[in-house]
């Protein structure tokens, strides 16, 4: 009987593979910041709210603000195991002349986001809050995940 020996990683390799992991995570959310796109979308009568992500060292905070929406309305929902979707009905319609914009068009009617969690979640045991037009989700951070060896 032949017993194939595996090597057991060093700590040395593990935390290799996380700075590597942080380097792409970080590279990522520079790129979506510096990208220009709108944070509308005339289509589906959107607009993106403003959202923030904290990281401790045992949950994930996410905040958005979602001012004069419809709170029986508010949506959250798991896309996938890092990708949570916020979705919210306004009390009334905004056009971009309520902002002052003169020079387009359009009438939004909901807040919608999509934001990635950089890090492994219990989205089972996520919380959701509403408080004064900000949302807040807390999503206990997983221990003792595997990190994927290529």
């Amino acid at each position: 009987m032949t017993h194939k020996r595996q090597r057991k990683r060093s700590i040395f390799d593990i935390m290799s593979d996380y700075v590597e992991d942080f380097k792409t995570w970080a590279e990522e959310m520079i790129e979506s910041a510096t990208s220009e796109r709108p944070s509308w979308d005339i289509e589906s009568c959107s607009l993106e709210p403003l959202c923030n992500i904290f990281v401790t060292t045992k949950e994930v905070v996410v905040t958005a603000d979602l001012p004069c929406i419809e709170p029986k309305t508010v949506r959250v929902e798991a896309i996938g195991e890092d990708l949570i979707e916020i979705e919210a009905k306004m009390k009334r319609k905004v056009h971009f002349d309520d902002f002052g914009i003169t020079h387009r068009k359009g009438e939004f009617s909901a807040f919608l986001c999509q934001t990635r969690i950089p890090v492994p979640i219990k989205l089972e045991q996520m919380k959701v809050s509403l408080k004064h037009g900000i949302l807040e989700i807390r999503l206990p951070r997983k221990k003792g995940y595997e990190i994927k060896v290529e």
